[in-house]
C-alpha cells in the first residue's frame, strides 16, 4: 500500500478542484493548472479534500505519483514555487531584460536564456556580494527544470567553488596541488 497515495490532499480556501473523467483542474485566485492522470487511477473529490486510489495492483506505481502531482498543483496555485541560485566569482554577473536572463560567465560570449511562459526570473543581492537568481512560478516541475538549466551553464567547480549553484547547495572543495616538499 502506498504511504503517500493513501493520504488525502487538503484543499485550502480560495482553491477549487474540478474532476472531469481523467482530467483534474486546479484553479486558484489567479492561476489554473490541468493534469490528465492514467486510466487505472481513481481521483475523487470529497468535501475539501482529494482522494486518490487505484483500481488494481497493476497501477500501484502511479498511486503516489498522481497524489503528489495533484498536491503540487494545489500548492502551486495557492502559494507558488521558487528556487534560488547564486552566481559566485569575481567576473561573473547576470542581468534580466524582460523575460530573458543574460549571464556573463567567463566565456567569450554572454549566455542568454529565455524563461518559458509561466516562469519569472529576477535578480537580487546574495550573500558576500554574489548575485542571487530567483526563479518563480506555479508549476513545480517547470521551476525546478529552469533552475537546473540555468545551473548547467556553469556548474560549480570543485577547486575554487566558482560557478552557479543552488542557494542551499554545499560544494565540497578539493585541495588542489601543493607547492612542493
Amino acid at each position: 500500500m502506498s504511504r503517500i497515495g493513501k493520504n488525502p490532499v487538503l484543499i485550502p480556501s480560495g482553491v477549487t478542484v474540478n474532476i472531469d473523467g481523467n482530467t483534474v483542474k486546479v484553479k486558484g485566485s489567479k492561476w489554473e493548472l490541468t493534469y490528465t492522470h492514467p486510466n487505472g487511477v481513481k481521483v475523487e473529490l470529497e468535501e475539501n479534500q482529494v482522494k486518490v486510489s487505484i483500481e488494481s495492483n497493476e497501477y500501484r506505481n502511479y498511486w503516489g505519483l498522481v497524489r503528489t502531482l495533484i498536491a503540487n498543483m494545489v500548492e502551486g496555485v495557492s502559494n507558488g514555487f521558487k528556487k534560488e541560485l547564486l552566481v559566485l566569482w569575481v567576473g561573473y554577473n547576470a542581468k534580466v531584460q524582460g523575460n530573458k536572463l543574460i549571464l556573463s560567465l567567463g566565456f567569450s560570449h554572454p549566455v542568454e536564456y529565455e524563461a518559458p511562459k509561466g516562469v519569472t526570473v529576477s535578480l537580487d543581492k546574495g550573500p558576500k556580494g554574489a548575485t542571487l537568481i530567483r526563479v518563480e512560478g506555479i508549476d513545480k516541475q517547470l521551476v525546478w527544470e529552469v533552475a537546473a538549466k540555468i545551473r548547467s551553464f556553469k556548474k560549480p567547480e570543485p577547486y575554487k567553488g566558482k560557478g552557479i549553484r543552488y542557494i542551499d547547495e554545499q560544494v565540497k572543495l578539493k585541495q588542489g596541488k601543493t607547492a612542493g616538499k
